[in-house]
């Protein structure tokens, strides 16, 4: 099997990373993962995780030793087919030396025993992962907080299938990503299974727990639900009531939704913003009045289904690919909706970018620059003026082929940029340059 886009293909001492360009310390080379089996008992009132992680995975090369990333949690014990493994745990890298070398192209499976006290990973994006709610817990992992909860292979062009079974006190519900496909009762506590079978990358993988209330959103395909406080019922009933008119709006203009189920959790505690994972969006109670107030985070948060979680970019550095395109989805949803039209949305940012530095490089912003707000609204632009060059009937006809041709795989900006200009049927070199490797911003591009 060959190795991911972005991989590094040694393990050798101080080369047990990725080869990201923006974030090599994270993620690891010389294997790729296959599935996850991930067994969590969680106490709520303690925040005491014990986890028991089985990774099953494909060597790409002959192994002696290898990592996984794991922050912040005592190991307990490592099994490597079977057999005892020597291990040492220093910051977020698990160091494995198995008993036997693993031969090249062998599948092995890594069986981890670990417990802790669970807490978000600092870094130069705030706090990341496994994180107490006031009363249960949220995980937000994007770009480096899986470590934090479960020990992987944290690189976006590691994409696995996962089976998560999560025990807690039984008054509580829990969301993981996935389909539930087991609730087994004891006498204080619930467990939880759910099953995802899609490729996903550890930082698209989330468990969510709180006093839900369970809402069935659509019984159509695919499948919508939510977990909502009580108290915000009423309100949410108003806020996601065109839950379904969207999710057909974005299939038409992207193809059909990439996954099974699409569930939609809101936290009884405030976010600064939403959060996406894999097949499943997460609101903060402030996003939530009864008004509508964020509808367009709504539309952004479902659009990362297809941009960012089914296309999974390659390497960071090629982020506009998620959230450019999540930024699109809100001006089409808007248009669509009866709201203002993508042209009048276009020059409205195009103004307000005017006014900002112009010192960002949309096809590589760097590592600080990851989520910078130019670059989400820039992203958007590029894809409008894309559209104006080659017009609607070809741009959305490239949108979908983009997605169908690259179907829960990895992207990377290049390999967009030449399926537009198969579409187009020219070469489009001077738009792309214009707009994502120039930092000067073009003129607007109205259609």
């Amino acid at each position: 099997m060959a190795e991911p886009p972005g991989m590094t293909e040694t393990a050798q001492p101080g080369a047990e990373h990725s080869a990201d360009s923006y974030l090599p310390e994270h993620g690891n080379g010389g294997y790729r993962t296959r599935h996850y089996d991930l067994d969590l008992d969680y106490r709520i009132a303690t925040n005491r995780l014990t986890g028991r992680a089985t990774i099953t995975a494909v060597a790409t090369q002959g192994l002696s030793r290898f990592s996984l990333d794991l922050a912040g949690l005592q190991v307990k014990q490592v099994l490597v087919d079977g057999a005892a493994a020597r291990f040492t745990h220093a910051g977020h890298k698990l160091h494995v030396r198995p008993a036997s070398p693993v031969p090249v192209d062998a599948v092995f499976q890594v069986d981890v025993r670990y417990a802790g006290r669970p807490r978000p990973i600092a870094g130069r994006w705030g706090d990341l992962g496994w994180d107490e709610l006031t009363d249960g817990v949220l995980v937000a992992s994007q770009p480096v907080g899986a470590p934090s909860w479960f020990p992987c292979n944290d690189h976006p062009a590691d994409k696995a299938s996962y089976r998560i079974a999560v025990t807690a006190a039984t008054p509580y519900t829990v969301i993981a990503t996935g389909k539930l496909t087991a609730r087994r009762r004891g006498a204080s506590t619930t467990a939880w299974v759910y099953d995802l079978p899609e490729p996903t990358p550890a930082y698209l993988v989330s468990v969510q727990i709180g006093r839900y209330e369970r809402i069935d959103l659509s019984a159509r395909w695919p499948v919508q639900r939510a977990a909502v406080p009580g108290r915000l019922r009423r309100q949410f009933a108003h806020d996601f009531g065109r839950q379904g008119e969207m999710m057909r709006a974005l299939q038409r203009f992207f193809g059909p939704y990439p996954f099974g189920e699409y569930a939609v959790v809101v936290t009884d505690d405030d976010l600064d913003d939403p959060i996406e994972a894999q097949g499943m969006s997460i609101f903060g109670a402030n996003h939530v009045d009864g008004r509508r107030t964020h509808e367009r985070l709504v539309a952004h948060e479902l659009a990362h289904q297809w941009f960012g979680n089914s296309l999974t970019v390659a390497d960071w550095q090629h982020i506009w690919l998620n959230e450019g395109f999540a930024t699109y989805a809100e001006w089409l949803w808007s248009e669509a909706s009866g709201g203002g039209s993508v042209n009048a949305l276009a020059r409205l940012w195009h103004t307000r970018l005017v006014l900002r530095p112009m010192d960002l490089r949309v096809a590589d912003p760097g590592v600080d620059r990851m989520f910078d707000e130019r670059l989400y609204k820039r992203g958007a632009l590029t894809l409008h003026a894309l559209r104006r060059a080659v017009g609607d009937e070809r741009f959305f006809r490239l949108l979908r082929a983009w997605v169908a041709e690259n179907h829960h795989g990895t992207v990377t900006t290049r390999a967009f940029i030449a399926l537009a200009e198969r579409h187009a049927g020219r070469p489009l070199t001077n738009l792309f340059d214009a707009w994502l490797y120039a930092a000067p911003l073009p003129d607007p591009p109205l259609t």
